[in-house]
C-alpha cells in the first residue's frame, strides 16, 4: 500500500486527527494536509479527482506532525510535531494500516 494511502487509512481510524506531511517531490518540497481519508496541498493546486495521489508514490517524506482536528492554520494544536517516517510507519501499524 502506498505511504499516502496508509496515512489516509490512518485519519480514517483516527477521525480526530490531522496529519500535516512535509514531503519531497520531483516538483520541490510540500505540505500536506491529510484529515478522515482525504489528502490536500498546502502549497500546490489539488486535483479534483480524489483517486489522483497528492503525494506521489516516489515522494521522500521528510516528517509528520499529528494536530487536533479539524486543521484551525490560525492557532493549530499540535499533539506531536516533528515525527520521522520510521516512527510514523510504528503508529500505522498501532492502528492496523
Amino acid at each position: 500500500m502506498p505511504p499516502a494511502t496508509r496515512l489516509e487509512q490512518y485519519t480514517l481510524k483516527r477521525p480526530g486527527e490531522v496529519l500535516l506531511v512535509t514531503a519531497r517531490t520531483a516538483e520541490g518540497e510540500d505540505q500536506i494536509a491529510i484529515f478522515r481519508g482525504f489528502s490536500s496541498s498546502l502549497m500546490r493546486p489539488t486535483a479534483y479527482d480524489p483517486d489522483v495521489p497528492v503525494l506521489p508514490p516516489d515522494a521522500e517524506i521528510l516528517s509528520v506532525d499529528r494536530l487536533q482536528g479539524p486543521y484551525d492554520p490560525a492557532s493549530p494544536v499540535y499533539l506531536q510535531q516533528g515525527i520521522s517516517w520510521n516512527e510514523m510507519q510504528l503508529l500505522l501499524v498501532d492502528v492496523g494500516v
